[in-house]
C-alpha cells in the first residue's frame, strides 16, 4: 500500500491534485486545505489514504500526517465516508477539528458541504466518545502531563490529540519539546501537529 507520493505537481482541480511520479499520473482527491500548500509544476510529496473498493481505487492525498489522521478518525465515525471527511477538512484544519469535539461544537463542522447536523453531531459524539476511553487509558498507563501547566489543559490536549490518532509515546515525547506553560490548548495542539509536520 501507498505511504506517500512524492513527484511534481502536474495537475490541480476541485479537491484534485495530479502527481506526477516517474512519468505516471496519480489523481489525488485532496481538502482545499492540502491544495493550498501546492503549485502546478513544483514538487511535492503527499501522505497517501487509499480507498478500495469493487468498482474503484481512490487516492486521497494529505499534505502532512496531521491531516492523514483527522482523515481517518472521521472516515472511522459510522456513516462518515471519505468524501464528507474531506469536505470536513476543507473547512477545519485538524487542530480546529479537535477543539470543535473538545467544545462540543458540531456548528463547526456543518459548515462544510455535504455535511449536515445529524452527521456532525454523530461525529463529535463518537469521537469525543473515543476521546474520552483513550484519554483513560492514557491515565491509566501513567501518562503525566508535561511540566508544570494546569492539568486540564494539558489533559484537553492530550484527549484532542488522542482523538486525531496520536499514540501515547507520541504524546509524550511531543509535550517534553514544548512550555505548555504558557499556551493554551489549542496551540499546544497546533504544536503539537507541527512537530508532526517535520517528520
Amino acid at each position: 500500500m501507498f505511504y506517500y507520493l512524492e513527484g511534481n505537481v502536474a495537475l490541480m482541480d476541485v479537491n484534485l491534485a495530479v502527481i506526477d511520479v516517474g512519468g505516471a499520473g496519480y489523481a489525488c482527491n485532496a481538502s482545499t486545505n492540502t491544495l493550498s500548500y501546492l503549485e502546478v509544476g513544483k514538487k511535492a510529496r503527499l501522505y497517501i489514504y487509499c480507498n478500495i473498493k469493487e468498482d474503484a481505487f481512490d487516492i486521497f492525498g494529505f499534505y502532512n500526517m496531521a491531516e492523514k489522521r483527522a482523515f481517518e478518525q472521521l472516515i472511522s465515525v459510522s456513516g462518515v465516508g471519505p468524501k464528507a471527511a474531506l469536505s470536513i477538512l476543507s473547512v477545519c484544519t485538524p487542530e480546529v477539528l479537535a477543539m470543535s469535539i473538545i467544545n462540543d461544537d458540531y456548528k463547526m463542522l456543518t459548515a462544510a458541504p455535504g455535511v449536515g447536523k445529524r452527521i456532525a453531531q454523530r461525529i463529535v459524539l463518537e469521537l469525543k466518545d473515543k476521546m474520552s476511553k483513550e484519554a483513560a487509558s492514557l491515565q491509566a498507563t501513567g501518562f503525566v502531563p508535561a511540566a508544570s501547566a494546569p492539568a486540564d489543559k494539558v489533559n484537553d490536549a492530550v484527549s484532542a490529540l488522542t482523538v486525531l490518532g496520536y499514540t501515547p509515546a507520541e504524546i509524550t515525547a511531543a509535550l517534553r519539546l514544548i512550555d505548555t506553560d504558557s499556551l493554551s490548548v489549542e496551540e499546544i495542539i497546533r504544536e503539537v501537529l507541527k512537530g508532526s509536520v517535520k517528520q
